[in-house]
Order: structure tokens, then C-alpha cells, then sequence
């Protein structure tokens, strides 16, 4: 019988160890929330599934074929010592792609339409009335073209406003403007809403701050600029958030995403003015989903079939 598939999620627990009653049939699972699991020998296993793994799991785990991440990005565990030179899958579904572009497209009307303002006449029981632009008077520009990217491209095109896109490296899609690292400032200086959807690299830390704000375009249909973040938290640097929506170089924000989770009650950002927060759920896997995935590439893998999603080490996504 096949080795059992090592699980380490720290996603809902209760959820995973139902889940995993079902799963992985043909080999069973080992499922680290599970205490019974504690110290258990994890020698010989050939592959992982993982999220926010256990600091050590690597140096307890050294035989693993293949890694899989229980999310759409893989830095939970890229700098843990010992990462074997295997590869690395991300999670990719169908199911994660639409709830990613809901929230997104979802985040660019609330902005255009001033549902801060709406909200704000409702508690106070005014019967207000404001003429919003139309979303073609808008440009989106999205940061990060991969699978993610590039449905929320073609979701907010259907919703009318006119969408560019960056990346590190250039990328062409029809029907949209892109941009390359080498034209950066080109590409801010024509969006009124910034979108990341970037991955977490060395490159990408603290990436989202003030000096970049400051070159997005300002006077354009929404007066001032707003900032949307879904990618990684520790790729905006919160601190300038607060300073660019208090001096008014952005005129609100949208953050799924935090340098620290859950974000701290102190945090400035709860209280500020046209600023929208969720508890990272934007795109929260769906554990069905994720665990029909890795089935499916250990079912290509094991049948010499190659790997799908893998990520490119060198680039860190």
C-alpha cells in the first residue's frame, strides 16, 4: 500500500479531519492536528500538503517527493529550514479563481459607487443622493497577471471599466494593456484603482507603500486614488496605508490581507475613513476542492505525467 499523505493545514481542524475521512482512500492520511499524530516517524512519506506548516516539518519529513500547498501561495513554509529540492504545486481551482474575482470586482464598485457615503447617510437616516461616475471612466490596473490576475482582468472588463495589467515580467493578453518592472511608474500613473494580487517574494515585502501611492493617478473620476490588496499582507507596508488615506494621496482602501493576522484590535486601519477590511477570506480554499487537487496531480505525477502549477523556485511563485 501506498504511503500515506502527510497533511499539516492549519486551516478549521474540525473540517480537514472530516474531510480526510473521505480522501486519499488508496493511501490514508497522517493529519498533524490530530494528537494522536504527535512524534509520530514521518520518514518515507513521498508527499505533503501543507499551509502554515510546523517550523520542523521538513527535518522530520526528509523523504517527500512532492509538496503541495494548501493554498494559492507557497510562502507559509518556503523559508523553513531543510525545504527539500522537490517540487512545489500551489492550488489552483476553479472555485478559488471566482472567489478571488467576486471580491475584487465586488471592492472596485463599492469604491465607485461610494458605499461609504450610502452607509454613512443610513445610519443618520438621510435620504442623500450622489451621482457615481460610470466604471468605463475608470482605470483598474491589476498587479499580478497570474491565474488570479487574469480572471479578475476578465471579470472587471465585463463589468465595464477599462482594466491594465503588471507584472515582473511582461505578459500580453488580449485585449488589455500590459506593463512590465520597466515601466512601473507608466503603469501607475494611468490607475485609479490598484489591485494586488501579487505573490510574496524578497522583491514584492513592503512593496505596496507610500512612494508607490504617491505615483497612482490623482483627479481621475474618483478624485483620489484607492488602494485594493488580496495578494499577501506582508507585501504593503500598513503604516503608509494610514498616512496616505489620512493625507489624502488615497482616498480608501480595500485589504483582505495583513502583516499580522488577525489584525490587531490597535490597528489604525479599523477606524479609517472609506476603508473596507476582511479577514482574509477573499479566496478561502475550499478543502474539497483542495483535496480533489492534490488527488488529481499525485494521479499525473505517479503516472508520468507532469505536474501542473509548479512553482518556479527561482522566482518564488
Amino acid at each position: 500500500m501506498p504511503a500515506p499523505i502527510l497533511v499539516d493545514l492549519k486551516f478549521n481542524s474540525e473540517t480537514v479531519a472530516r474531510i480526510l475521512k473521505t480522501v486519499f482512500a488508496d493511501r490514508g492520511s497522517i493529519n498533524l492536528a490530530d494528537p494522536a499524530n504527535k512524534g509520530r516517524d514521518l520518514t518515507g512519506l513521498d508527499y505533503a500538503l501543507l499551509w502554515k506548516p510546523d517550523a520542523h516539518l521538513f527535518e522530520r519529513a526528509p523523504d517527500l517527493k512532492v509538496i503541495f500547498s494548501g493554498g494559492a501561495g507557497v510562502d507559509s513554509f518556503m523559508t523553513l529550514p531543510g525545504l527539500p529540492e522537490v517540487p512545489i504545486v500551489r492550488f489552483v481551482d476553479r472555485s478559488l479563481t471566482d472567489r478571488m474575482s467576486e471580491w475584487v470586482v465586488m471592492q472596485c464598485l463599492m469604491h465607485l459607487r461610494g458605499q461609504t457615503e450610502h452607509d454613512r447617510l443610513q445610519r443618520r437616516r438621510e435620504w442623500g443622493r450622489q451621482v457615481a461616475p460610470e466604471a468605463c471612466e475608470l482605470t483598474v490596473g491589476v498587479m499580478g497577471l497570474g491565474v488570479l490576475g487574469q480572471d479578475a482582468v476578465t471579470k472587471l472588463k465585463v463589468m465595464g471599466f477599462n482594466v491594465i495589467g503588471w507584472s515582473r515580467t511582461a505578459k500580453a493578453i488580449g485585449g488589455i494593456e500590459t506593463f512590465d518592472a520597466g515601466a512601473l511608474d507608466t503603469f501607475l500613473g494611468k490607475t485609479d484603482i490598484l489591485v494586488g494580487l501579487l505573490p510574496l517574494t524578497p522583491e514584492t515585502t513592503g512593496f505596496y507603500n507610500l512612494d508607490l501611492f504617491s505615483k497612482l493617478r490623482q483627479g481621475g473620476a474618483l478624485g483620489r486614488p484607492v488602494f485594493l490588496n488580496a495578494g499577501r499582507g506582508k507585501s504593503q507596508v500598513e503604516a503608509d496605508i494610514v498616512t496616505a488615506v489620512e493625507r489624502g494621496v488615497l482616498g480608501g482602501a480595500s485589504l483582505d490581507v495583513f502583516e499580522v493576522e488577525p489584525l490587531p484590535e490597535n490597528s489604525s486601519l479599523w477606524a479609517l475613513e472609506n476603508v473596507f477590511i476582511t479577514p482574509h477570506d477573499a479566496a478561502a480554499s475550499e478543502e474539497n476542492a483542495l483535496f480533489r487537487h492534490v488527488e488529481t496531480q499525485i494521479a499525473r505525477f505517479e503516472r508520468g505525467d507532469s505536474l501542473q502549477y509548479v512553482v518556479d523556485r527561482s522566482l518564488g511563485y
